[in-house]
């Protein structure tokens, strides 16, 4: 479990994917968030193509453009990662590391939404 000091100091879910998009440049990365799996640049665009599902784009603090998204319902997971495999990609799955800030953010959108 990652200490209280540590998560202060986590990046956001965009930091998380570019650092690890560093790490892993072949592999497209699904994060998972909430209860979605959520993918970002140009794994968005991959993904959207090969899932046929719908990309879109989202703007996120410290961007200057809006960025690639796509995202689809963890519970189908076990349609979709099969198809992602078949067509040649490479796929790490994510859990974001949550952080404070994100945590609140999500139980403001669970009180509001």
């Amino acid at each position: 479990m990652a200490k209280k000091a540590e998560l202060e100091n986590v990046p956001d879910v965009l930091g998380q994917f570019n650092a690890l998009k560093q790490k892993h440049p072949d592999a497209m990365l699904l994060f998972r968030k909430g209860d979605f799996y959520e993918m970002y640049r140009e794994d968005a665009v991959k993904a959207a193509t090969v899932l046929a599902i719908t990309q879109t784009s989202r703007t996120f603090p410290g961007e200057k453009e809006p960025v690639k998204f796509a995202s689809f319902p963890y519970h189908a997971l076990d349609v979709y990662l099969p198809k992602l495999i078949r067509s040649g990609q490479r796929v790490a799955i994510c859990d974001q590391l949550e952080t404070p800030k994100l945590k609140k953010e999500e139980q403001t959108k669970q009180k509001t939404g």
